[in-house]
């Protein structure tokens, strides 16, 4: 299996609009002036606290961003002669800035809301502490700014693992996902998967907005997952931890036996663990992606079945013994 990287996408920027619309809810942002379009545009995910350029050092202000104003920033201000501030807030107005926030309902003042309509600047006030609200808006920033890889696949919670199912067109990657949503498992995405990339070692995937819960079945045609089962056989959003390549069986290939030797694969710089499952008559694919699934979840929490039997084998040889012995010494006249 190979990553086409074509498909890697990444946000050049965002509008100052989206950014409030998405998130004026969520952060309890106000906007004090309303009358200030929000039209200029976000080009970062990192925000600035702009205390130095405040007092007159700009040689490394990061304009670009999205200035924050907590407690010690208002004080600065608060301190300061009328005249003075005009002064320490131009300088900051004077630069294409996307926007301001005010943290902690702080109060705005008058020559502070004057020059940023003079300069067109939005300014948001938010009663959260700014911490906390650095925290939430950096985080939206940085899912927004994100690299994204479209896939195709069908991308299911089975048992909390998120497994992805990929394969050639027709291999029945849908079928399966169908049929584990029957067996009472989530679907997520199906035909087109979007992973999103968040933070080190992270793959967050969904679907797209337009086909959502949507499913092509060859055979039956186009079927609503949701509204089929209800909202419990969906999920809108999932990590990523295991793939699984579904292929026609083929004899010259090489499958895992023990599985003591694991193969990965490399998504956007995560190494995720890849599974090359065969498909033939009569093998129950459904319930292998189940056992797949638990199995990750024992290896998660520490237990390795193929280690542990090894390890027997392995004690067994150094015994220099070559007799099986029964599971059960002793029946108990137990004959069912």
């Amino acid at each position: 299996m190979k990553i086409d990287e074509k498909n890697i996408s990444k946000k050049e920027s965002i509008s100052v609009e989206f950014f409030f619309n998405n998130t004026k809810e969520k952060f309890k942002l106000r906007h004090v002036n309303e009358q200030i379009s929000l039209s200029r545009r976000i080009f970062e995910q990192n925000l600035h606290r702009p205390g130095l350029p405040l007092a007159g050092f700009l040689d490394l202000f990061s304009f670009s961003r999205v200035q924050v104003f907590g407690n010690t920033e208002m004080k600065y201000l608060e301190d300061l002669t009328f005249d003075e501030r005009v002064k320490s807030l131009e300088r900051i107005f004077k630069f294409a800035i996307p926007c301001v926030m005010i943290t902690n309902d702080n109060h705005v003042p008058a020559e502070m809301l004057s020059l940023a309509n003079q300069y067109e600047v939005p300014i948001f006030v938010s009663p959260y502490e700014t911490t906390k609200l650095a925290y939430l808006v950096s985080d939206f920033l940085d899912d927004q700014f994100s690299p994204r890889l479209s896939i195709h696949g069908s991308f299911v919670d089975v048992y909390g693992v998120g497994m992805l199912f990929v394969g050639k067109s027709g291999i029945g990657k849908s079928e399966v996902a169908l049929d584990l949503v029957e067996r009472g498992h989530r679907l997520v995405a199906d035909d087109v998967v979007i992973l999103t990339k968040k933070g080190e070692g992270i793959l967050m995937g969904s679907g797209t907005e337009l086909v959502k819960h949507f499913m092509e079945i060859r055979g039956i045609g186009i079927i609503d997952i949701r509204s089929m089962f209800g909202v419990r056989a969906i999920r809108y959003q999932k990590r990523l931890e295991v793939i699984i390549e579904l292929e026609i069986w083929d004899t010259e290939s090489d499958y895992t036996r023990t599985g003591l030797d694991t193969d990965s694969i490399n998504v956007m710089d995560v190494e995720m663990p890849l599974i090359k499952l065969p498909i033939l008559p009569g093998k129950n694919i459904t319930v292998v992606s189940e056992i797949i699934a638990l199995n990750y979840l024992l290896k998660h929490y520490g237990y390795d079945a193929a280690k542990v039997l090894q390890e027997r084998i392995t004690s067994k040889i150094q015994q220099k013994t070559n007799s099986l012995n029964r599971s059960v010494n002793y029946f108990e006249h137990d004959f069912e």
